[in-house]
């Protein structure tokens, strides 16, 4: 437990809930609190089951790339030790449920896509936004997303930059169950304590064989988009894309 971060153990289901308002966004030290409390859960002995929240009106509201004190103020030097923590995060052998009860967006979906299942109120959003920043997918999106709805759908996310409605996420597979907010947490952990109440070794030997070398793959992905990233931080069409960010609204981007 953390200023960030809360653990309450109920049996052998544990809610881990993050909250840095007002957007939740990710840093480094969130990330690395996050993996360094998950993987204290693995080897207590007790948990079975994650349920991963957050406080306020957005689950993740991704990384903090427009203000100097936020990830990217210091050039592209905070995004590597993020996605070290990624691969870490994907690392983790209990099974974890992600209950979104509003925006998802850009490492913000990449968090919830760490989880093997995700419980989404009505208010819920997704989005890999990337493109309207000038910039590329980070945090192994590029892998996760497409192994989950498909590469097309996937597709259709990275380049449009749109945001797909919980309903939505549920027909394409992104989203397991829609529920109503006020119903919201109680849901994920129906479901955290569905999955507990099996045989925990059988549960984390599945698991392990259904994810292959997940965190492997998200390594491999994380260095690629990481050099891609680079590139285009460089570019103007960042800079107008940071501005647009700032002034709300669409980006007039000229390919340079």
């Amino acid at each position: 437990m953390t200023k960030d971060i809360t653990v309450a153990q109920d049996g052998h289901v544990a809610t881990v809930t993050f909250h840095r308002p007002p957007n939740n966004h990710v840093s480094v030290d969130l990330m690395r609190d996050l993996a360094d409390t998950l993987e204290a859960l693995d080897a207590d002995g007790v948990t079975r089951a994650v349920v991963l929240a957050s406080e306020g009106k957005p689950f993740c509201a991704g990384a903090d790339l427009v203000s100097s004190d936020g990830i990217g103020g210091t050039g592209m030097g905070g995004i590597a030790p993020l996605y070290d923590q990624a691969v870490r995060l994907f690392s983790i052998e209990t099974p974890i449920v992600a209950a979104i009860q509003g925006a998802a967006v850009g490492a913000g979906l990449g968090l919830a896509l760490v989880a093997d299942f995700r419980v989404a109120a009505p208010e819920a959003r997704f989005s890999a936004n990337f493109v309207k920043l000038g910039f590329h997918p980070g945090f192994g999106l590029t892998h996760t997303l497409p192994r989950l709805i498909g590469q097309q759908r996937a597709n259709l996310m990275f380049l449009t930059g749109r945001r797909v409605k919980a309903e939505d996420g549920l027909a394409w597979g992104l989203v397991d169950e829609v529920v109503p907010l006020d119903q919201l947490l109680s849901v994920a952990k129906a479901l955290a304590l569905e999955i507990a109440e099996n045989a925990p070794l059988a549960v984390v030997a599945t698991r392990k064989t259904l994810r292959g070398d997940l965190a492997k793959a998200v390594r491999d992905q994380t260095n690629h988009e990481h050099g891609q990233q680079t590139v285009l931080r460089a570019t103007e069409d960042f800079a107008e894309g940071v501005r647009a960010v700032q002034e709300r609204r669409a980006g007039n981007f000229k390919g340079k």
